[in-house]
């Protein structure tokens, strides 16, 4: 009788980075759709190598870096949103690549330590460790339980801001804790897929969840168990193919939205 391969050690923490990823990138990826946040996302996405940056230039944890700078990125692009400006789409423009230059500018003067780029651009998902683990599983705990306690009002300003606040939520506080949310979720998926990529993970797997999901919680859900799926499809591609592992997630993600698009939509979704 043959016996089953071992599973090598590092392939189960990615598996279980990813998991742990996917987890809030569904039903966080659906609220960028719903509202049409993508370029939101890029934005923090680019503004994290700053963190990145931050972290080698201060000595301090490159995930605790990230967080800080996406947060702060948010809340002052909510500050600038108030002002009336500029259209949003133009701010963030701004703002994604500004910051993914000074980044890029900040590691240029960093020369007593060697950065490998690549790793942060497109991931480094087989090299994460138990310590990785509990950060992104402690977030996730976190960033699921703030998205159970909100999301009735959350729901309620996507579906029609304006007759929300006229009921009384807190419309520019709800607005804010879901960018903060995703700040952390960015903050901690770089390990995962990369900065060029992490909006992927966010999108893809909410895209193809929205064909066949009857409602948002089970549009959430599918879009969790799909990222979970081109988790585990883009990791044995990249075990035996040699690929890189985060590229590798993000075309298996890819790949399940375009085969579902041969797949009828079934009736009421």
């Amino acid at each position: 009788m043959d016996t089953l391969l071992p599973i090598p050690t590092f392939m189960l923490y990615a598996a279980l980075a990813g998991f742990g990823v996917t987890l809030m990138a569904g039903p966080l990826g659906s609220f960028v759709i719903w509202r049409r946040m993508s370029y939101f996302g890029d934005t923090l996405a680019h503004a994290s190598l700053m963190g990145v940056a931050l972290s080698f230039f201060l000595h301090i944890h490159t995930g605790l870096a990230v967080a800080v700078v996406c947060v702060l990125l948010a809340l002052g692009l909510v500050s600038l949103q108030k002002q009336h400006f500029l259209a949003d789409d133009t701010l963030l423009g701004i703002l994604a690549h500004s910051t993914l230059a000074a980044g890029l500018v900040t590691l240029s003067f960093i020369r007593e330590v060697r950065v490998d780029l690549m790793s942060f651009l497109f991931g480094d998902l087989l090299a994460v460790t138990p310590n990785d683990l509990i950060w992104i599983f402690a977030t996730a705990a976190l960033v699921l339980g703030l998205l159970i306690k909100l999301w009735r009002p959350l729901l309620a300003i996507t579906v029609q801001e304006a007759l929300a606040q006229v009921e009384g939520y807190p419309v520019s506080w709800l607005r804010l804790a879901l960018m903060l949310m995703l700040a952390a979720v960015i903050a901690i998926a770089m390990k995962v897929v990369g900065i060029l990529l992490i909006t992927s993970l966010l999108i893809i797997p909410a895209a193809t969840a929205r064909r066949f999901a009857r409602n948002p919680a089970t549009m959430a859900i599918f879009a969790s168990l799909l990222g979970a799926a081109s988790v585990l499809i883009g990791l044995v591609a990249s075990y035996f193919w040699d690929t890189p592992a985060g590229p590798s997630v993000v075309l298996a993600a890819a790949s399940l939205f375009v085969i579902t698009l041969a797949i009828p939509r079934p009736s009421g979704a």
